[in-house]
């Protein structure tokens, strides 16, 4: 029997997120939701559709009418609203209707998409994650944010649109390369520095497992990791006060991926921008010169950067001025009260962020260590 949690939306059970370590609950889960007489649009990107897309096809085939599979090009280059165009034009041509399903098959990229294809064809038709990356189990399916990014800005196009269920096969994690699952668990990081110190230690305390992906161990983390963000996003599902807790490393993350050209992974950049966060927490005498040291290094053993070459400092300050997470003019910038504890802050000055992007600048003495 799969591990299950419940999410909420408005204070009632919205969707389960079901944990398992194959697909072979699948038709089950969706038998469940009433697909007996529906279609269904497996979405996915081209790589999740070679290692998965036959497989969960098969599963699904089981319960539901019928079943399309739909696939775009992988790569955080077609998170776009031209995508979102292919998708409707399928269904259109496969008659789509409101009582039909979409699957979201895949990482970020593809759980973002969908959603917000699903939110908006015929102004909403149902869809459920099947998440297979470790970004997307450990954060990105959970809450319901979908969206694409508009010329290079990240997810500035989107809509608050929760899915009918999330269905996790942890098993899908034996799949990613060594860079992908590492930039994945920089999210998962985050969850235990903003909210969950004795998570955080957990995790250091099981880096030898997490190293060999040992599926027991993997499982356990993605459920305390979706439970942290469940406490989050149920207490603040449309980002009004707390859920921007979870920005935290995202706002100079975010201006790196940018000026990066999407070349870095997003959990790269959230690294870094992680470490220029805490940086300013220390400056500011939240956190002691050892913790940030401590939270910094912490993400080398996890294979996640904690400095990086050729970046404008006045560059990345520019693109912190365009996030959509912008406040009346001021960044909503997420620092540390201690390891456990995040707090959100409109007071960082263009004066720290420069000196939090020059400490994460790989520079010569770097090289010397």
């Amino acid at each position: 029997m799969a591990n299950r949690m419940t999410i909420n939306y408005e204070k009632k059970p919205c969707y389960d997120i079901v944990f398992a370590g194959d697909f072979r609950l699948l038709a089950e889960e969706l038998a469940d939701l009433g697909v007996a007489g529906q279609k269904i649009a497996v979405i996915c990107d081209s790589h999740t559709e070679k290692l998965f897309g036959r497989e969960v096809m098969e599963e699904i085939e089981k319960c539901c009418k019928k079943v399309i599979l739909y696939a775009f090009p992988a790569g955080e280059e077609n998170k776009t609203l031209d995508t979102v165009k292919e998708i409707y034009r399928k269904l259109i041509e496969e008659k789509f209707d409101r009582k039909d399903l979409l699957v979201a098959l895949g990482g970020g990229v593809v759980g973002d998409v969908t959603g917000y294809a699903a939110a908006t064809y015929l102004r909403g038709v149902g869809f459920i994650q099947i998440p297979t990356t470790l970004l997307a189990q450990s954060d990105s399916s959970i809450g319901g944010k979908t969206g694409v990014d508009f010329d290079g800005y990240k997810n500035m196009v989107g809509a608050f649109y929760m899915p009918k269920l999330v269905y996790m096969n942890v098993g899908t994690l034996k799949s990613l390369d060594d860079r992908q699952f590492y930039a994945g668990f920089a999210e998962v990081m985050k969850h235990g520095l903003i909210k969950d110190a004795a998570f955080y230690e957990w995790l250091l305390d099981h880096m030898y497992e997490i190293h060999e992906r040992d599926l027991d161990v993997c499982e356990e983390m993605v459920m305390r990791s979706c439970g942290v963000k469940k406490l989050v996003v149920e207490k603040d599902p449309k980002e009004q006060g707390d859920r921007a807790l979870l920005n935290f490393g995202h706002t100079i993350g975010h201006a790196i991926e940018k000026a990066m050209h999407f070349e870095m992974l997003h959990g790269e950049c959230i690294a870094l921008g992680m470490v220029a966060a805490a940086y300013i927490s220390w400056k500011r005498e939240n956190i002691s010169m050892e913790e940030y040291y401590e939270v910094r290094d912490m993400f080398v053993p996890f294979n996640l950067p904690i400095s990086i070459e050729d970046i404008d400092p006045e560059e990345i300050l520019a693109l912190t001025k365009l996030d959509k997470k912008m406040d009346a003019g001021q960044v909503k910038f997420v620092l540390l009260k201690k390891v456990g504890k995040a707090f959100v802050d409109r007071s960082v000055t263009d004066g720290e962020i420069l000196a939090a992007v020059r400490e994460i600048l790989f520079s010569d003495e770097d090289a010397k260590q």
